[in-house]
């Protein structure tokens, strides 16, 4: 026990938590183990004024479809970002194709819902000609984007002009093998790159070409590494996260009205590592709410919450753009013959990786910089794709889905392209890759 631990402790209030509960509590929640069975997505996307992308969304006009869309029955839970961005979280589905019905259903609802609004979803991993404005007005927003914009502008557009494909797969079994969560866990990460390269769509920001295929990844990579990086892949994954969370950042201590109509505003500390405020209990102590926010504020590209939450794929375009990431991943995590493909495959990717966690390795930095024009990435992500597409027939796959991943992979994969790729070539042909060209539109 820490040194005045027990001074600290006489004085704690009931609900207040000790180190040692901390680390049980993260151990026992971050990892729930059992056969891979259930499947999710969290798909955010831009809004955009329908007929001039361009313009400004006011926030008047957001509340006006989140009010439209609560009037709307829907499978998956339909929530606003900061900036203005929809994100759709689906309820875990038994199958992919359970999964990708319910949110197809969904998706098309949220379209016919806002048209009339004159507003449309663009499946975009970086707004291309926005600068990022907040328009939510919340304690805790008002919290994240202090304590963000020390660190630079990263975080304000990580906040407002990012969008991404998450996808939410069991943790796996206990015991090892191909699909056991240890092994789940560092395939994750070591496939991440593979996926951000082959699906990288945001190579334009504030007008211009960023030089990024993937401008997402690289805002996320630019934010501070203890909200945005990855603990050590090699120690076991639940010490490893648990070390983790309890020495990341504090981002914010909510005040006791916190959620209330006067809005009171939420503290910013500096340089407060949550293990550093259970032992100290300033400026108060913490309880296990302030843990459970606490967690939702790390954005790692593998986030282990029970299930692990894989972030790192760019929004596609296209009415089921996304469905392909979502059919290809869940074909390399949980169908044991391509699991075992994808990790021999990517296996050797660990030493170009090196002793720096994701996203801020050179492996990951590499992905989002050059996509598939990577040969090693190209060559990975062809033998990935290959694994994919021979596992879905065994997951239940929809001839529509299958189709859908085979043409990704003969537009973009073999040919060491990514979605990115079509968007740079359509500006070269207008001359707007010159510098100082903006992009038209």
């Amino acid at each position: 026990m820490p040194e005045g631990d027990c001074t600290n402790r006489r004085a704690r209030p009931r609900d207040a938590v000790t180190e040692a509960e901390v680390e049980a509590l993260v151990r026992g929640i971050c990892f729930k183990n059992g056969p891979p069975a259930a499947v999710g997505v969290e798909l955010e996307w831009l809004v955009h004024d329908r007929r001039s992308p361009r313009l400004p969304v006011t926030s008047a006009r957001v509340e006006a479809a989140r009010a439209a869309l609560r009037t709307r029955s829907l499978h998956s839970a339909v929530t606003v970002e900061p900036g203005g961005q929809l994100e759709l979280s689906s309820l875990p589905a038994a199958s992919l194709m359970e999964c990708v019905s319910a949110v197809a259903a969904d998706l098309t609802v949220v379209r016919d819902t806002l048209r009339p609004l004159d507003l449309t979803l663009t499946g975009l991993g970086a707004d291309p000609w926005r600068a990022p404005t907040r328009l939510l007005r919340e304690p805790r927003y008002d919290a994240m984007e202090s304590w963000l914009d020390r660190a630079g502008e990263a975080g304000r557009r990580m906040m407002c002009s990012t969008a991404s494909v998450q996808i939410c797969l069991d943790a796996g079994y206990a015991e090892p093998g191909p699909l056991g969560f240890a092994r789940r866990w560092r395939l994750a990460h070591l496939l991440g790159p593979v996926l951000v390269a082959a699906f990288a769509n945001s190579p334009v920001q504030d007008g211009r070409a960023t030089g990024w295929r993937s401008t997402r990844q690289a805002v996320w990579a630019g934010i501070d590494p203890g909200r945005s990086g990855a603990p050590a892949l090699d120690e076991e994954p639940r010490a490893a996260w648990a070390r983790h969370a309890l020495d990341a950042p504090v981002m914010c201590v909510r005040t006791e009205s916190a959620g209330a109509a006067d809005g009171a505003p939420w503290l910013v500390p500096q340089g407060l590592s949550f293990r550093s405020w259970v032992r100290s209990g300033l400026p108060r102590p913490p309880t296990r709410g302030d843990l459970d926010y606490h967690l939702t504020t790390l954005f790692p590209p593998v986030r282990p919450r029970g299930h692990l939450e894989l972030r790192m794929v760019d929004a596609q375009s296209g009415a089921d753009g996304w469905v392909v990431p979502l059919a290809v991943t869940m074909a390399l995590f949980d169908d044991a013959q391509a699991a075992e493909t994808a990790y021999r495959t990517v296996k050797p990717l660990a030493e170009r990786a090196g002793a720096t966690p994701a996203p801020h390795s050179p492996l990951w930095l590499d992905a989002a910089r050059h996509g598939l024009a990577d040969p090693e990435l190209r060559e990975a992500a062809t033998a990935c794709f290959d694994a994919a597409l021979d596992a879905l027939p065994r997951l239940g796959a929809a001839p529509a889905v299958l189709a859908a991943v085979a043409a990704h992979a003969d537009r973009y994969v073999v040919r060491g392209r990514c979605p990115a790729d079509d968007l740079l070539d359509e500006l070269d042909a207008q001359g707007a890759l010159a510098p100082g060209k903006d992009v038209p539109r």
